[in-house]
């Protein structure tokens, strides 16, 4: 079935518009890696990054780490907003000063401008997925 608009365009004898670039499935297991965790190396953690996959261009970037016991990702300014989403175990993000305890299911929605960090806590690792547009 063709949509009206495009069937509108096709007769007016203009191009279509390009199809969107195809969709990318990613594996856990191509992107994986054990290395220390970004902004201060405190630690190790495993890193997932997900988007690095995705060939440009690509507006955003989704990655998963897990924070080994007594990692973290060093505080450090961020130019966009970003999304710390916590899937287990527990940690404190800190913004400006400011910190919080996270656990699974909870979310920090950083601001653009801030200074922000989140280092795991207790005995379980701190598995998070992170998100923010690719400036």
């Amino acid at each position: 079935m063709i949509v009206p608009a495009l069937a509108a365009l096709l007769l007016a004898g203009e191009a279509a518009p390009p199809a969107p670039p195809a969709m990318v499935v990613i594996r856990p297991e191509d992107v994986r890696r054990e290395e220390p965790p970004p902004h201060g190396a405190i630690g190790m953690s495993t890193a997932y990054r997900i988007s690095d996959a995705v060939p440009a261009p690509r507006a955003m970037e989704f990655r998963r780490r897990v924070l080994h016991p007594g990692a973290a990702i060093g505080t450090h300014p961020i130019d966009h907003e970003e999304v710390y989403y916590v899937l287990s175990g527990r940690g404190e993000v800190v913004s400006d000063g400011t910190a919080a305890v996270l656990e699974p299911g909870m979310a920090a929605y950083l601001r653009r401008g801030a200074v922000v960090g989140i280092r795991q806590l207790g005995e379980e690792p701190l598995d998070l997925i992170i998100s923010y547009p690719n400036n």
